[in-house]
């Protein structure tokens, strides 16, 4: 046993079950006959290793963020989003849609709207299982999931069925958004050797910040918070269950939508028929798990997931190893940090040594862990 902080504990156990997932990989390379250090060091070559393969890291990563916000946000209030994928895509749809439809809008007026738009339509896709489960206690899980299908061949029927033919290529793709609806920045794409890098690493990071503000430093983050940790007590206290219930969601599903926006406006340039639910959805969910639910451990567990993906690519071409052991190894990760309860056993919890003046200074007088009591002049308590 490792005596740590719970501050080191909370970084050491995703740390290891990434380290474990890697030798799981490995074990499974040696035992088909693949040298493991080959594959790992052309997996990491192809993405990091050129500004080309940083430029398409960093952009596989994008999406990914606003995902895995959406999942911690809810994860929070006590929920569990299975939706991502369909929230994503319907903010895919709608941001391409409105980017057709308007050309001749200005860029300052255009992408904005664009933006918008896709967000509040994740929002509303989420918030459907946030009324259902605030008014009615139905199991978001099951709805959820319902409704990615649901989205999925709506968005096909919308685009096939609805959206006029002169924004379509085919039934199966529309057009390429203008040049004023587009994320797409040259000089940045320039710097980054020609990869699709676009203007949606800056509003990850933007909402990254947003994301840690909310949670950290509003009320609303607070009551999300409390409502996840004990609903009844929060409701004791005067919370609306209900209220919180239904703007968790409607946040999850704001930022999945812009997870969609980015990946049609920056990445694709438009919107093609959809035979599964995206991808980003349910690697938001591990980007989540694996970040601990923090801003920063959501950005740095992004990048590691997007090493993997491009990476993956490079390790089967330039070392001609299977893609499918990325699969496993990702797969692996998520195993155990979903285990990490196991891996915690590891690690006890080092107690606060009372005698030690620094420690008594940061004791709160309400604590139940040391003095309970403050006295004052004269002996007073």
């Amino acid at each position: 046993m490792f005596k740590v902080t719970p501050q080191t504990k909370k970084i050491l156990v995703p740390l290891i079950s990434i380290i474990a997932g890697f030798l799981v990989g490995a074990i499974i390379m040696l035992i088909w006959s693949y040298n493991p250090f080959v594959a790992y060091s052309s997996m990491f070559s192809s993405a990091l290793g050129n500004m080309n393969g940083i430029g398409e890291t960093i952009r596989e990563a994008t999406p990914l963020i606003f995902t895995a916000i959406g999942f911690s946000i809810a994860s929070s209030a006590g929920f569990f989003n299975i939706g991502l994928p369909g929230q994503a895509q319907g903010g895919w749809l709608a941001a391409i849609w409105i980017a057709l439809a308007n050309p001749h809008l200005p860029k300052y007026i255009l992408l904005p709207y664009a933006i918008i738009v896709g967000t509040l339509v994740g929002a509303l896709i989420a918030g459907i299982a946030g009324v259902l489960r605030a008014y009615f206690g139905t199991n978001e899980v099951i709805v959820t999931i319902m409704v990615n299908y649901i989205v999925l061949y709506s968005c096909q029927y919308l685009m096939q069925n609805v959206m006029n033919k002169n924004l379509r290529v085919s039934t199966d793709a529309t057009k390429t958004v203008p040049a004023a609806g587009s994320l797409q920045l040259d000089w940045l794409s320039n710097i980054f050797g020609g990869s699709r890098i676009n203007a949606g690493i800056f509003l990850a990071l933007i909402a990254l910040l947003v994301f840690w503000f909310i949670m950290k430093k509003t009320v609303t983050g607070f009551e999300i918070k409390s409502v996840g940790l004990n609903p009844f007590a929060s409701r004791y206290a005067g919370m609306s269950a209900k209220k919180n219930i239904i703007i968790s969601m409607l946040l999850s599903g704001g930022f999945a939508g812009l997870g969609g926006v980015v990946q049609g406006l920056g990445t694709y340039q438009n919107y093609f028929t959809q035979t599964t639910s995206v991808d980003i959805g349910f690697d938001g969910m591990s980007v989540a798990l694996l970040g601990s639910g923090t801003a920063l451990g959501i950005l740095f567990a992004a990048i590691l997931f997007s090493i993997l993906k491009i990476g993956g690519l490079g390790m089967q071409t330039l070392a001609g190893i299977p893609y499918e052991i990325v699969s496993i190894v990702i797969a692996a990760i998520i195993f155990f940090v979903a285990i990490n309860y196991v891996i915690g056993l590891l690690f006890t919890k080092k107690k606060p040594n009372y005698n030690q003046p620094e420690t008594l200074a940061n004791i709160p007088n309400n604590s139940v862990d040391g003095p309970a009591v403050k006295v004052g002049k004269g002996g007073e308590v």
